[in-house]
């Protein structure tokens, strides 16, 4: 049973600091909408195109160009929203966000500040120690992504690629409930994993399409329950933001850091300022940006060029009725029907596809717990080593099945099972067909058996006599029987005749 619990975890002890501190933690993380096509444009989203190959002319800021709303892009928000168990809100708008980048053509960013499409949400985050949190979502807007720009192919120029400008992103706003850097990173993972699930955005990190800017504060011991209680963010310290974050790795380094920056000064007698700020893993430091700006420095304003999106309530419930099952919802339902452990149910939820090629084994298996042993042990610790996933198996759900199938019928060992699993991944092929070609069917015939153990008893008395005193010693006689028949014998058969051969 999970505890669910907004309690504070205990004081975070930084090196060096005079006194306990906690760290509150709230964040922004910007997810790319799995979509062919942009926002408000036609242009395609592929990663990997030939620099301003994917740029439509609305895209690149020219005169007289209209942004049209990408239906698709708007379905995955509240795909979103309804797996965060969020409102959906079913009037929302568009606003412009003005400020200069070289990456930015049109001068200005198309975003929702004063009405977003889903309101308010939570994620449940599992820490690893048998409990879990709830973080909750504050808001999920629909915004323009920008471009690159490129400063490292020429000494003295730089370049812009704006192929990723007017791709729509989903801004995902949590409230400030993470209280540290494992809870942070707990939080992203939680997050990727039920946007992938639902197929609205592909998590990859490595490409951009999922960042994080991650805004952290420091404040004594019992402040954050002040703020709970009161919702006044005066109990909390002032916060920093630091930008673009797309490793978990370097998130949680960067909030230390970050904590122990701030600690500093405020036990110095100084004061942390608002600002914005970026992480140089190189250097494992942060370092000013720029001052933090508020909403008013942007100039937010309603966009002229786009009517206020008003969506029907049935075309919501629709999208609820076809989402997929959840993880938490998939995971409860594996520790039910297969009698799983929670480390093994949650291994298997942790990707969609893991959980599809789990189910279809156990259920061609008829065993769940054979089954997970097998993918979690066998196939996935194979795969990890050629670092491979499971849409790249050599191993299909009916073979693996197949292997299961021929140990719990005993026509194999479960030695001869993973032989048989190495023949299957390197070679293919029907594992029944290959136990019978290649002669690999236990030995069941205890006659056979017997023949051997009476052979090997015969050309080993001392060894006998020291079994018969110490009976922790007959393990060299089953492995001897086992080594004599190829690893071909019955187990348990041969078990039961030495215990009976030694003790007569």
């Amino acid at each position: 049973m999970l505890d669910l619990t907004y309690e504070s975890p205990k004081p975070k002890i930084v090196a060096g600091a005079k006194q306990d501190w906690e760290l509150v933690i709230g964040m922004e993380v910007h997810a790319q909408v799995s979509s062919n096509a942009k926002l408000f444009s036609g242009a395609s989203t592929k990663f990997g195109a030939e620099p301003n190959s994917n740029v439509a002319f609305v895209d690149a800021g020219m005169p007289g160009m209209l942004p049209v709303i990408n239906e698709e892009c708007v379905a995955q928000a509240v795909r979103t929203g309804l797996g965060l168990k969020a409102d959906i809100n079913l009037f929302s708008a568009f606003d412009r966000k003005n400020y200069f980048y070289p990456d930015l053509p049109q001068g200005y960013q198309i975003s929702q500040l004063y009405h977003p499409i889903v309101g308010e949400g939570e994620v449940l985050v599992e820490m690893g120690d048998g409990t879990a949190r709830n973080v909750r979502v504050e808001r999920i807007h629909l915004e323009q992504d920008a471009g690159k720009s490129i400063h490292d192919m020429d000494p003295h120029m730089s370049f812009v690629d704006l192929n990723r400008t007017g791709v729509a992103l989903m801004e995902i706003v949590s409230r400030p409930d993470i209280r540290g850097p494992e809870e942070a990173a707990a939080y992203i993972a939680k997050l990727r994993q039920i946007m992938r699930y639902l197929g609205t955005c592909d998590g990859n990190m490595q490409n951009g399409n999922l960042r994080a800017d991650v805004n952290v504060s420091i404040c004594s011991p019992g402040a954050y329950e002040k703020y709970r209680e009161t919702g006044d963010f005066g109990h909390l310290g002032t916060r920093c933001e630091i930008k673009n974050m797309n490793s978990m790795r370097f998130i949680q380094q960067a909030i230390m850091i970050e904590a122990e920056r701030q600690i500093k000064i405020v036990e110095a007698g100084g004061e942390v300022e608002q600002e914005t700020r970026l992480y140089d893993p190189d250097k494992n430091e942060t370092r000013s940006m720029r001052s933090k700006e508020e909403a008013h420095d942007y100039r937010y304003f309603p966009d002229p060029d786009l009517l206020p999106l008003e969506i029907e309530q049935g075309w919501v419930d629709d999208i609820a009725a076809n989402l997929p099952e959840l993880p938490d919802a998939k995971k409860a339902r594996f520790l039910e029907d297969f009698g799983l452990s929670d480390y093994d149910a949650s291994v298997l939820t942790a990707e969609a596809e893991n959980a599809v090629y789990f189910e279809a084994v156990a259920s061609e298996a008829g065993d769940g717990k054979q089954a997970a042993n097998w993918v979690i042990n066998e196939l996935f610790g194979r795969l990890k080593r050629e670092d491979h996933d499971i849409t790249e198996s050599p191993v299909s759900p009916v073979q693996l099945a197949g292997i299961i199938k021929l140990i719990k019928s005993d026509a194999i060992s479960g030695k001869i099972g993973k032989d048989l699993f190495e023949i299957v991944y390197t070679e293919g092929g029907d594992p029944e067909q290959i136990v019978e070609e290649r002669g690999m069917k236990q030995v069941t015939d205890t006659g056979a058996i017997e023949a051997a153990l009476d052979e090997i008893i015969a050309a080993n008395p001392a060894q006998v006599e020291k079994a018969k005193v110490n009976p922790k010693l007959a393990g060299w006689f089953v492995g001897q029987v086992m080594k004599a028949t190829g690893g071909k014998a019955n187990p348990k058969a041969v078990n039961q005749l030495v215990a009976q051969k030694l003790n007569t």
